[in-house]
């Protein structure tokens, strides 16, 4: 699809026959894997079309943020979540943790979850969506809104779709 596309693919998926089963992925526009780990090992860099990307998969954000030794020059943090907040606490504090290392680090931090977050059958699910800047800054802030977000990253600009 990657390279069907011409796009990037960044997002999170299952080896169900492993442990642990969750894991981070970068794809090319070629199609190539440039980045494949395992959840709660150290982060890990990948530069694709010239930007340095890094990947923190899901509840990695609160538990052990960034944990690497070359953190220099990145571009951009993605934060893929499998599922929403249970809760409005938790989402503030998810933002709050991706600010901190957007402010740390001097990079941009995107994160998303499912549009449909339901996990293990709980009745409460908030889909999100954020952007942060290097400074700290929201791009943009999404709390229970599923529609599309496309961020321009050059001009930081926000667009959704209905």
């Amino acid at each position: 699809m990657a390279k069907t596309y011409n796009k990037i693919l960044i997002g999170g998926y299952r080896r169900l026959s492993e442990s642990p089963k969750d894991r981070a992925i970068i794809i090319s526009r070629t199609g190539e894997i440039v980045l494949d780990r395992v959840k709660y090992s150290d982060t890990a860099f990948a530069t694709v079309d010239n930007f340095k990307i890094g990947h923190i998969l899901c509840d990695e954000l609160v538990r052990q943020g960034m944990r690497s030794a070359d953190t220099s020059g990145m571009d951009l943090i993605v934060h893929p979540i499998g599922v929403g907040m249970f809760s409005d606490e938790q989402f503030e504090e998810w933002i709050h943790a991706a600010r901190e290392i957007a402010i740390t680090y001097q990079t941009k931090v995107i994160g998303t979850s499912h549009a449909d977050g339901s996990f293990r059958g709980g009745s409460v699910s908030i889909p999100i969506a954020y952007g942060i800047d290097e400074h700290g800054d929201s791009l943009f802030i999404s709390k229970n809104d599923v529609r599309t977000r496309i961020l321009e990253l050059e001009k930081q600009e926000e667009f959704h779709t209905k």
